[in-house]
């Protein structure tokens, strides 16, 4: 049987510890160390000169619950998971499409993550 209150109490947890590390970073990156699409995201953001706050969750007791709270925001996929300014981005074909677009260097900039 699941303990589904123990579960809901755990997300609560993971979400609220999301939230505060989102808030006292400019660039949050959530990540598992061996995926492939969170290397992508991880690097882009160093090609911009811009040092993100990664957060590996395999590296991390609570970091299964917080990968599930994750999905919960973001839809479709846990991980990579990008904020920025405290607002979030979403998965890699978020980012990318920001970037693509023109969109991500002043979303940066606004964030007080880059300063040219």
């Amino acid at each position: 049987m699941v303990d589904s209150q123990g579960e809901e109490q755990r997300m609560a947890r993971a979400m609220q510890e999301i939230e505060k590390l989102v808030q006292e970073n400019a660039v949050v990156v959530f990540s598992q160390s061996g995926c492939c699409m969170c290397h992508v995201v991880k690097r882009l953001f160093c090609s911009l000169g811009v040092g993100p706050t990664v957060h590996e969750l395999d590296e991390r007791k609570e970091g299964g619950d917080m990968e599930k709270a994750l999905l919960r925001l973001n839809n479709k996929v846990a991980l990579p998971t990008v904020f920025v300014g405290g607002k979030l981005v979403g998965g890699v074909d978020a980012v990318m499409a920001a970037h693509v677009s023109g969109n991500l260097v002043p979303r940066l900039k606004e964030a007080g993550a880059l300063w040219l």
